[in-house]
């Protein structure tokens, strides 16, 4: 259900700032009304997600970022809505963001390819360490879910430790983010993709890694019991101590690596693109409330 609600208003969220970005160069005034509507959509996209990856996903700093990114739309709204702010870079960024993931994420084929292919890949790279966990069929349906077998937190020999690779596995938002950025920004073709070319292997290498970490440490049970558990299940809604080692690896450790490495890799890009600094202090501006001066920095 919010599957299916969530990727009709995404479609409609990125066709409301598609509009907007189209509209920015003869036709401000509704461009900025276009721009109005698509934040306060995109408010209401993330409301949404909330309670799925607090209580379905289990993801602590997914919900969080969901719930924050609710107020932070909608005062985004009333910064362009009031003319405080324009933020016409960030809208078409997000813009062409959606147009590279969204067809991954609601178009069957698509997204059959993006998972299956990482799969494909990360289940390479375990056999490189010395795994070669079964790769069946997962609940959606393609062969995407490691089992590896062992002896359960009870006791009990033969015990499946599953992990199914997800859409959200795949890197596909990260390297639309950064591609989104990239392309539109007004610089010199060449910088930008210098940029992609530098970022979109990087990101997806680091994202194999980060599966096969995830399908290794919940298989292997590398964090299972003691100083572990007690934090997720402190974190986490659940007392099954077989999960421990998954939501120690993923909704921790991995979730909070993604953040910090795509940081780190927004600064490396403006090394190479110092014009993404304006949608940095965008958004810099709309957290603090604070100019920055992000581009003049880097561009030095």
């Amino acid at each position: 259900m919010v599957s299916a609600l969530t990727d009709t208003l995404a479609w409609v969220v990125i066709a409301a700032f598609g509009t907007s970005a189209i509209l920015q160069t003869n036709h401000r005034q509704y461009s900025r009304y276009a721009a109005v509507a698509a934040w306060t959509l995109f408010a209401a996209f993330w409301g949404l997600l909330v309670p799925y990856y607090f209580f379905e996903h289990l993801s602590v700093i997914e919900g969080v970022l969901s719930a924050v990114a609710v107020p932070a739309c909608l005062y985004t709204a009333y910064l362009v809505g009031s003319g405080k702010r324009q933020l016409v870079t960030l809208t078409r960024s997000i813009a062409i963001m959606g147009l590279l993931f969204l067809p991954f994420q609601t178009i069957e084929p698509a997204r059959q390819f993006a998972i299956e292919t990482v799969a494909q890949q990360a289940e390479w790279l375990m056999a490189q360490f010395g795994y070669y966990p079964p790769v069946v069929e997962g609940d959606h349906g393609y062969l995407a879910k490691f089992v590896f077998t062992g002896e359960s937190v009870t006791g009990e020999p033969g015990h499946r430790y599953t992990t199914t690779v997800l859409m959200a596995c795949t890197g596909i938002g990260s390297m639309s983010i950064v591609g989104g950025l990239a392309l539109a920004v007004k610089a010199p073709l060449k910088r930008r993709m210098q940029a992609l070319a530098v970022a979109l292997p990087v990101i997806y290498g680091l994202n194999v890694i980060r599966v096969v970490f995830i399908a290794v440490a919940h298989g292997e049970q590398w964090f299972r019991g003691g100083i572990y558990e007690t934090l997720a299940f402190a974190v986490f809604p659940t007392t099954d101590g077989n999960m421990v080692s998954y939501l120690f690896a993923d909704r921790m450790l991995a979730q909070s690596a993604s953040v910090v490495a795509l940081v780190v890799l927004t600064f490396a890009l403006l090394r190479i693109v110092p014009e993404l600094g304006g949608v940095v202090e965008d958004v810099a501006y709309i957290a603090t409330g604070n100019e920055y001066e992000i581009t003049r920095r880097f561009a030095e």
